[in-house]
């Protein structure tokens, strides 16, 4: 018979509080390294381009993290923000928009996310219908979303002038950067769905158990076509923020490798690879991580290919704690 000890056991609860707020104890000792050592830090001025990335992140991490809670993976998030991205100039520069300014903006709005919209039932289709592995269902638009976004710009950098639609990505309210309050509210709804609704039960119940969920009755089609089109339009409307800070469009910088600062940020911030779990105040947690390691490295001289590598690390790290919480 195996006795436990007093210290045995408060080892046990110390080592099981740093795997369950690892995120937080990084965020931590990220944020006083660099108010120490950071140059500018706290500076207004820093903290609101670091909230705009961050926002930005964090959106497209939301939606990958519905797409993880059922056991699959978007890899596709990144072109689609460049073809919504590519399709809103086209529309403020058109001649429609040219004579109809209001119209104009609308439809810069909704048609990109409409485009966004059906990328999603594209992957989720091919996922949920055809049986195709997440990774190589929309490794598909991967590859083809950007190369139309930057056929359809003929491969140019895009400019335009419309304050109404800049405001998307530039502007503040009680001095908080715009972008920021949607993230946070698209947050509260995301946590609403998955923690309120039978949407969100059926979401994590496939990915616990995807074959018990089916033989339950379970809508397993509609539920994993539902998070890709989360997914995808939650990129989109990254797509038009990143549009709308630079008031350009390049369809060949626009979501680069945000795939995987999204599925980063949405395994630090606690989903699980294999499914059945969606914090989305997790994937909130996990953009600021990942935005702050990249930030950290560029302000102290460090190039930004190591800044890649560090990603890769933190991603190791998180699956790692991730492993060892079912031992």
């Amino acid at each position: 018979m195996t006795t436990v000890t007093s210290e045995e056991t408060m080892r046990t609860d110390y080592t099981s509080r740093l795997k369950d707020h690892g995120g937080l104890i990084a965020l931590a000792i990220i944020l006083v390294f660099n108010i120490l050592v950071t140059p500018n830090f706290l500076h207004t001025q820093t903290l609101a381009v670091n909230i705009s990335q961050v926002a930005t992140i964090a959106i497209v991490a939301m939606g990958m993290t519905l797409v993880i809670a059922t056991g699959g993976i978007d890899l596709s998030v990144g072109a689609v923000m460049a073809l919504s991205g590519a399709l809103a100039p086209l529309i403020f520069l058109s001649d429609f928009g040219q004579a109809y300014p209001v119209l104009g903006l609308i439809a810069a709005l909704l048609f990109p996310l409409l485009a966004a919209l059906v990328c999603g039932m594209f992957n989720g289709i091919i996922v949920s219908v055809l049986k195709v592995q997440p990774i190589i269902a929309t490794l598909i638009l991967f590859i083809s979303g950007r190369g139309i976004a930057q056929v359809l710009t003929n491969g140019n950098l895009q400019t335009f002038s419309n304050p109404e639609f800049s405001y998307l990505g530039t502007g503040k309210i009680l001095g908080f950067p715009f972008q920021g309050w949607l993230a946070l509210a698209i947050a509260c709804l995301l946590f609403w769905v998955v923690n309120r609704t039978i949407f969100g039960r059926y979401l994590l119940a496939i990915g616990g158990n995807e074959r018990a969920a089916r033989l339950a009755g379970g809508p397993v089609r509609g539920v994993k076509i539902g998070a890709y089109v989360i997914c995808s339009v939650l990129s989109g409307l990254a797509g038009l923020i990143v549009v709308a800070i630079n008031s350009a469009s390049d369809a060949a910088r626009n979501g680069n490798l945000m795939e995987l600062d999204a599925i980063a940020a949405a395994v630090v911030g606690g989903a699980l690879l294999q499914g059945g779990k969606a914090p989305i105040f997790g994937a909130i947690l996990g953009a600021v991580i990942i935005q702050l390691v990249k930030y950290t490295l560029l302000a102290n001289g460090v190039e930004d290919e190591v800044a890649l590598i560090a990603k890769a690390a933190i991603i190791l790290a998180a699956v790692y704690i991730q492993q060892a919480r079912k031992e």
